[in-house]
């Protein structure tokens, strides 16, 4: 692994996005990593349609767009500059596929980065995914705890109120109106 590589898969990693589920990556960042403008990219793309389905890439909806403008910035659809139409993004599998029907140097060297960033981001979810089992683990333990000592201070609140006494008779006369 060259002196760079590392730089190469951070940069690659900050590229990712979960869209419908799937850790995805623009069109545009995978046709800058591997060097080649977006309209030679989505040209290899549209030739080789059979190899791109679904789960390897996809064009983004009004919804997703507008979510993706909105977090980062982009030029708007009207006016000028900027992309008429919505993105393409690429899954790990596509960006993969990607880099072998652009069949370049760059892009088959690259490709080795891509896969890796989305490797180190599976792996860096799978621990958070274990840190949050055991999190709610200890919230539940705690909720137990405070169970249990919510039920001790009760008991002893009630250990230290005297209980009320018994009523007693009252000693005396008792004073009657009288009848007339």
């Amino acid at each position: 692994m060259s002196n760079d590589a590392p730089a190469a898969i951070a940069k690659a990693e900050s590229r990712i996005f979960i869209i419908r589920g799937h850790r995805v990556m623009l069109d545009t960042d995978l046709a800058e990593i591997y060097g080649v403008t977006v309209k030679q990219m989505l040209q290899q793309v549209r030739r080789n349609s059979s190899r791109f389905p679904e789960d390897f890439a996809f064009q983004l909806n009004s919804e997703e767009l507008a979510n993706l403008r909105s977090q980062f910035v982009t030029s708007s659809s009207t006016g000028y500059g900027g992309r008429r139409y919505a993105p393409f993004v690429f899954t790990e599998h596509g960006a993969l596929m990607l880099a072998s029907v652009l069949n370049s140097p760059r892009a088959v060297e690259m490709s080795v980065f891509v896969v890796r960033a989305f490797v180190r981001l599976r792996a860096a979810i799978a621990d958070n995914k274990e840190i949050l089992l055991r999190l709610e683990e200890l919230e539940r333990k705690v909720a137990e705890h405070d169970e249990s000592l919510r039920v001790l201070v009760d008991a002893v609140r009630q250990l230290m109120t005297p209980p009320p006494a018994p009523a007693r008779p009252r000693i005396g006369f008792e004073q009657h109106a009288l009848q007339t």
